[in-house]
């Protein structure tokens, strides 16, 4: 049954897997057939996305969690040396590890614009490096970034967030061009409203407003995300890089 499956045989990492869209992702991941890494920023953090992982049926990728603060190059290093012991390769990458300090630009600390940069981008910069050579031999190999419309549109009291997010996105059209040769591809995911944690703490009158600009006339879901990761990822998009797949129903057309 595991040959059927599309990623079957193939090894994944997901960064901020611990809920949200970085839990759906890694268990879509696994259910195409990967053996998938998890990743959170302390240890028991994606016991329960390994959980929902091996509750999938026989066949099904497998699920390890690793624990990695990716903005900090010391402990991304550690990871991947770890995890390139253990599967000795990788071929999926997914960037999904994420932090938002909003706040109106005039009372933003660079305290926390440099937080923001530092987890949002310099750490995707940090795990892409760490793993780059290996992807770049690896048969098929992509790269996945878990991007944000509001690096395409901006977002007033998200400077540093949609910063960190735009900046992504050119991130990652360069690794695209200087990887293509290789025959690995880089592409951005900018998923729109997504029910999640972090969105939930958003106040109800701003939820109901972003509603009203939906035309699909609902939020997203993780597994929204997670199935256009699953379909990048795959052979069907072998003949896509460099692009910035927008996921919002329509908000930001």
């Amino acid at each position: 049954m595991s040959q059927s499956l599309p990623l079957s045989g193939k090894t994944a990492l997901v960064t901020g897997a611990s809920r949200g869209i970085g839990r759906a992702v890694a268990v879509a991941l696994a259910a195409a057939g990967a053996s998938v890494y998890c990743t959170s920023t302390k240890a028991g953090g994606c016991d329960e996305t390994v959980a929902a992982i091996g509750a999938l049926p026989a066949g099904s990728g497998k699920g390890r969690a690793l624990v990695v603060d990716v903005a900090d190059a010391a402990s991304v290093e550690a990871m991947a040396k770890h995890l390139l012991a253990e599967a000795g390769t990788l071929e999926l990458l997914v960037n999904n590890a994420g932090i938002t300090r909003d706040g109106l630009f005039l009372r933003m600390g660079a305290d926390d614009f440099d937080a923001v940069i530092g987890t949002n981008l310099r750490g995707v910069f940090l795990v892409c490096k760490a793993f780059s050579r290996t992807l770049a031999k690896a048969k098929g190999a992509r790269i996945v970034n878990i991007g944000s419309v509001v690096g395409i549109t901006g977002n007033a009291g998200q400077v540093n967030y949609a910063a960190s997010k735009a900046g992504l996105i050119g991130l990652t059209k360069s690794l695209a061009q200087e990887f293509a040769g290789r025959g690995l591809t880089a592409n951005v995911v900018a998923p729109g409203f997504i029910a999640t944690d972090m969105t939930a703490a958003l106040p109800q009158e701003i939820r109901d407003g972003m509603l009203k600009n939906i035309p699909l006339s609902r939020f997203g879901a993780p597994d929204d995300i997670a199935k256009t990761v699953v379909f990048l990822c795959g052979d069907g998009a072998s003949y896509i890089t460099g692009q910035t797949l927008v996921v919002d129903g329509g908000m930001t057309m």
